[in-house]
């Protein structure tokens, strides 16, 4: 037994570095949010293509995660994080200096992508750096609080920019924190060198997932558009079901596949990944439809908005404190099965807001409860889903945990705005004034939320209990390698 890593100034370093990066993709799914009415003033968007400055990035970050998981095991983790993240700032300061709305929208898909490199290679190499004791319980719990708490201060965040410097701001202002990152990444992390497995590298397992993936998440983000019984979105989610069904067929049959289905057999592992996309698809739908009933029911600012979310973020860290202890004690199930029920507990409270709710007694209650639950979800569900993952196939464990949380965004968002839309048209028809119609479309779709996040908890029965540890076959050395020839 070595000591402890993370006890070291060295260990504590990397730590935030990584937590940084990870900050850095999971804060800017949420950034431009409030900042959205002032891109539209300056960059002349329709209505109907402002919605992709928020869903281009998740179309692609989604849509590319498995691939950027798989490059990361193959080519090496710190080689395909450094190359995301370039892409990551060059695609912020396109964003940041566009002078059409097109080419905003490009941006946002190319930083997406950059992301997708990024993150899964980022938490395999937590999980194989942070190793010696409870060295990776306590770094996948405060992976995990920054996680559940990004969200929230992507809301914060983009009020301030938007209300201070301006929109471009938050773009911008990832180039700087990018430098950083890639100074610190060859600081801090060892190279390593790319796998022999790469000269069989499973081509057509990487266009059949990647257009599969790119499919269903477009699809879903254009589902409330167009009409769930609409024949483009039929059409969309049959084909991304053919495209995906041919990618197992594939993977079945490959001989260095994308995507190794033996990987299924580490235990927990599919339910971990299950409870994030339905859990997400919940909690990620709150911030959306709470921060719409805030700013056009309510009446709030982007400033406003985002600073109302503080005491969230304040106890999502607390309760990622708290929960990381704890699964050292009791095991990831229970915390994650309690956090869960927390979250939707919270949700079901902000569920019922009213036309002329007030921030102390409506809204902040619900808050508080919803931050306790999220902080406790996702550290543990991040422990959960890296239980027991050999280190060669850590960046794919990653990829699949990463590309069910955007999965679950997508397919929350196409849901509750579903949910929403239907409720408010019903009442606007029946001449109900359009606050109390609002109000009643935002208030049903946070029920359904806090459905998703109880029937979350119930998957999560089945995810693995572990204490944080890392597995026997993970403490011992990495095999090096052999060379490509």
């Amino acid at each position: 037994m070595t000591g402890s890593f993370l006890a070291t100034r060295r260990g504590k370093i990397t730590l935030t570095l990584l937590c940084t990066i990870a900050f850095l993709d999971f804060i800017d799914a949420s950034i431009v949010n409030v900042a959205l009415p002032a891109m539209r003033t300056d960059l002349g968007f329709s209505v109907e293509d402002l919605q992709w400055v928020p869903s281009g990035y998740l179309l692609t970050y989604g849509g590319f995660m498995l691939l950027g998981g798989r490059l990361a095991d193959l080519l090496g983790r710190r080689r395909v994080v450094v190359a995301g993240t370039v892409l990551f700032s060059l695609s912020a300061i396109a964003g940041g200096f566009a002078t059409t709305s097109g080419m905003l929208i490009g941006a946002r898909l190319a930083q997406g992508a950059g992301a997708a490199l990024m993150l899964p290679g980022t938490l395999s190499i937590l999980t194989t750096m942070f190793r010696e004791g409870g060295d990776r319980g306590r770094a996948l719990g405060v992976w995990g609080g920054v996680a559940g708490g990004a969200s929230a201060a992507g809301v914060l965040l983009g009020g301030l920019l938007t209300d201070g410097p301006g929109w471009r701001w938050v773009m911008l202002v990832n180039v700087p924190v990018c430098v950083l990152v890639i100074a610190g990444l060859f600081l801090l992390v060892d190279g390593d060198r790319r796998s022999a497995r790469l000269a069989n590298f499973d081509v057509l397992g990487t266009v059949l997932v990647t257009s599969g993936m790119l499919l269903l998440v477009f699809t879903l983000v254009k589902a409330p558009e167009a009409g769930w019984d609409a024949g483009r979105t039929t059409g969309g989610l049959a084909g991304s079901l053919v495209l995906l069904l041919a990618f197992l067929v594939n993977e079945q049959r490959g001989r260095n596949p994308l995507l190794p289905l033996s990987i299924f057999r580490i235990r927990g592992l599919a339910a971990a990944d299950v409870t994030q996309l339905v859990a997400v698809a919940g909690i990620g739908s709150m911030f959306f439809f709470l921060s719409l009933y805030m700013e056009n029911v309510l009446g709030y600012s982007p400033l406003e908005t985002g600073s109302a979310y503080l005491p969230l973020c304040f106890g999502v860290a607390v309760a990622a404190g708290v929960s990381s202890q704890l699964l050292t004690r009791i095991g990831t199930r229970p915390v994650l099965v309690a956090g869960l029920l927390l979250a939707a507990g919270g949700v079901y409270w902000l569920s019922r807001i009213p036309v002329d709710g007030s921030y102390p007694t409506d809204l902040l209650p619900g808050l508080l409860i919803s931050s306790l639950g999220l902080g406790a979800a996702f550290v543990s569900v991040t422990t959960a889903a890296n239980a027991n993952v050999p280190p060669d196939q850590a960046g794919l464990a990653a990829a699949l945990l990463n590309a069910s949380q955007q999965l679950g965004g997508a397919l929350g968002l196409a849901i509750f705005t579903a949910v929403a839309t239907s409720r408010t048209n019903g009442l606007i028809a029946g001449r109900t004034p359009m606050p109390e119609a609002l109000t009643a479309g935002f208030s049903r779709a946070l029920l359904a939320c806090s459905v998703f996040l109880a029937a979350a908890a119930v998957v999560a029965l089945r995810a693995a209990n572990s204490h944080g540890e890392a597995s026997a076959v993970e403490t011992e050395r990495d095999p090096e390698p052999a060379p490509v020839r």
